[in-house]
């Protein structure tokens, strides 16, 4: 009756507490309040916060940029070679090493979360999606399309899973699935995104063709050539360039050039040189005119690269609070373990001193038996107990550690040196919405779906645009030149019969003055014009402009679902720490008062007042007070992590670099608050009458 009184009165006291006070009676009316965090955009409203921006900006786990071409400067052949990426790290960090002593690994919580960040595969695998990121930048800057990054958390680590929200916020479908009753091409759901007019190649582009031909062709009569068979030799030597503008530019210049000897007696020259040039602008006028549309892949992939970021920040995070889990469920294994090897030891001294007193013949053989039967049940609970703490184990170490190739690293047992405290957070005590905007602030998928909307409001832009026709104007400027040598073959005979020129009868022509020509104005090339399409119909472009405002309504949507989720699973953290704290607290008082139930009637029992079966039953009992104070424990430690994560501030609140984690190397460890060291079972307090003190 005192245990469950005291017990009661524990509860009563929690359940006064500020963080909790809100949720008292789930069935009053709600106080009439302001607005004070709306993310609907309605005039005269306090709005939601701006997400912060993830800093530093463009994160990189090497000194490699690969949004930076390679220069023609030190090498004229490095834009021609190829880059070779690193090959993964596949070793464990040294800190794994450095924590092992006399065969056991004394692991911490910070040690776990650096371990982590050093040596997890999904912070690993998603630390890559920077650098593929800054390969979309090189594209776009070249005026290709872009191919894309993969912005979803990486979920390839065991144990440890949350209940919080996991989809990534950046681009992407409104389902994470794949294909469907409507899918299109090869079973894919394409968007829009990336569409409108392409951008003209902004890359410069040099082309050449040299060739060199001998022709030995018959002729069916003499009549144009003076010879049956017509012999020609050809040298040609031609040369482009053409360059895109974001303007909506396009340049072009041909330089062709040609020679050619003949055995033809009408052709004045032998060898002939020919050369010409022309120089052509076009300008698109209304379809894919401006920088606004050409340039667009550049604004979308740096967008994508900002994403990227906060995807990554985002894999931190989630990682991190996994590795929490699976640390606390490590210490809940282990402290399971220690209860079961408690019980058998209490069941088998009990069992023990049973024994003596049936030789002695002051006990029945059946309570003997009895307690025979607790040990062997005992023995079983702990063989049970030591395969979940092996797993445990287990699965700390595939989240830890690269590789488990060392026998004496995968065979060492994980002794976990913390333990989580019940000291209040300041967010306990917060106020609601105070609570919820720093949420909006801070949470990475918010960033993300935001900078999406920026992305799906450029592509709309784009596709208006390409409802647009095509019309473009251009203009162009070239010359011809002409020359060479006198045709030794050359017939100055009359009609039907040959007679040879003689020297000097045409004026030979070097190749500077064919050149020459080119420029002079004596043969010039030029001309204006104006190209129009116009698709009559145009149900393409109808169709991809509305589809992209369909998926931009569509992101609104996700975000305001997004805001309408963090809202709930803030609020609903918040109340679960306190509900967790008295747990924790209610079955420690169970616990206590278990073991001094049992202190009790082991006094009895020695004293010849109580019986085997009485003592069994309190052992249970105490069995039973340690399971739930594990259970409620642990479950506190998550929800403790949770909320953290939720309000997406883990890394200032555990001092964890991003760029540290962005390259891999943590030179400082997480400084974890909330911590307390291990502390083995108190022993029984003696009874008394006055009630235990009120906890806080």
């Amino acid at each position: 009756m005192q245990a469950a009184a005291s017990i009661a009165l524990l509860l009563m006291s929690v359940s006064t507490q500020p963080g909790f006070a809100q949720q008292t009676n789930a069935t009053a009316p709600a106080a009439p309040q302001t607005v004070t965090n709306t993310s609907t955009s309605q005039t005269g409203l306090p709005q939601a916060p701006e997400p912060k921006l993830t800093e530093p900006l463009y994160l990189r786990d090497t000194a490699v940029d690969y949004s930076k071409p390679k220069s023609h400067f030190t090498n004229p052949l490095a834009p021609y070679t190829s880059t070779n990426v690193p090959l993964p790290t596949l070793s464990n960090s040294e800190r794994l090493a450095a924590l092992l002593r006399d065969g056991k690994i004394y692991l911490s919580l910070s040690d776990a979360v650096a371990l982590a960040l050093e040596n997890n595969y999904d912070i690993a695998i998603a630390r890559i999606n920077l650098d593929i990121a800054d390969t979309d930048i090189l594209r776009a800057k070249a005026g290709s399309s872009l191919r894309g990054v993969s912005t979803g958390l990486v979920t390839g680590t065991l144990g440890g899973q949350t209940t919080t929200i996991t989809t990534g916020g950046g681009p992407g479908a409104t389902s994470i699935g794949a294909g469907g009753g409507g899918a299109g091409l090869s079973g894919l759901v394409l968007s829009t995104n990336g569409g409108g007019p392409l951008p003209e190649a902004l890359d410069p582009v040099l082309t050449g063709n040299v060739q060199y031909e001998a022709l030995a062709q018959q002729q069916t009569n003499t009549l144009f050539t003076g010879t049956n068979t017509l012999n020609q030799n050809t040298g040609t030597f031609n040369f482009g360039y053409q360059q895109g503008f974001l303007t909506g530019t396009l340049f072009n210049v041909t330089f062709n050039n040609s020679r050619q000897t003949t055995n033809n007696v009408f052709s004045n020259y032998s060898p002939l040189l020919q050369s010409n040039f022309r120089a052509q602008a076009t300008q698109h006028l209304l379809q894919g005119f401006g920088w606004g549309i050409n340039g667009r892949f550049i604004l979308q992939a740096k967008n994508d690269r900002r994403i990227t970021d906060s995807a990554f920040r985002q894999q931190v995070l989630y990682t991190v609070n996994q590795v929490e889990n699976i640390y606390w469920a490590l210490v809940s294994a282990y402290e399971d373990e220690q209860a079961k090897e408690r019980a058998l030891a209490q069941s088998t001294q009990l069992t023990a001193d049973n024994r003596k007193q049936l030789e002695i013949g002051t006990l029945a053989p059946l309570d003997v038996v009895n307690s025979d039967s607790a040990v062997a049940t005992d023995k079983q609970a702990l063989v049970s107990s030591q395969s979940n703490l092996e797993y445990q184990q287990l699965i700390m170490k595939q989240a830890i550690a690269r590789n488990l190739d060392d026998p004496q690293l995968a065979n060492a047992p994980i002794v976990p040196t913390d333990r989580v405290g019940l000291d209040r957070l300041p967010e306990e005590d917060m106020n609601v919405e105070d609570l919820v905007k720093e949420a909006y602030a801070n949470n990475p998928q918010i960033e993300q779906a935001v900078l999406n909307m920026k992305n799906n409001r450029i592509t709309i832009k784009a596709e208006k645009n390409g409802l647009l026709p095509t019309v473009d104007a251009y203009a162009f400027y070239g010359g011809s030149g002409l020359g060479g040598g006198q045709n030794p073959n050359l017939n100055c005979g009359s009609f039907g019969s040959f007679k040879p020129c003689a020297a000097g009868v045409v004026t030979p022509i070097s190749y500077g003055s064919t050149f020459g020509s080119m420029f002079d104005s004596s043969s010039p090339d030029k001309g204006i014009g104006v190209n129009i399409t116009i698709p009559l119909r145009n149900r393409t472009a109808q169709a991809d402009q509305a589809r992209s405002q369909m998926e931009y309504r569509q992101s609104q949507m996700r975000l305001q679902q997004l805001y309408t989720q963090i809202r709930i699973q803030v609020i609903n953290g918040q109340f679960a720490l306190t509900n967790d704290r008295a747990q924790v607290q209610a079955s420690q008082a169970a616990r206590d008062f278990a073991a001094q139930s049992l202190d009790a009637e082991q006094k009895k029992y020695k004293l010849g007042a109580s019986t085997t079966a009485l003592v069994l039953q309190q052992g249970r009992n105490v069995a039973t007070a340690d399971n739930n104070l594990i259970a409620a424990t642990a479950a506190y430690a998550k929800d403790r992590a949770a909320l953290v994560q939720l309000l997406s501030n883990t890394l200032d609140r555990y001092s964890i670099s991003l760029t540290a984690a962005a390259t891999g190397t943590v030179q400082q460890a997480p400084m974890i608050p909330g911590l307390t060291a291990p502390k083995a079972p108190a022993p029984p307090k003696p009874i008394s009458g006055t009630p235990p003190p009120v906890q806080q």
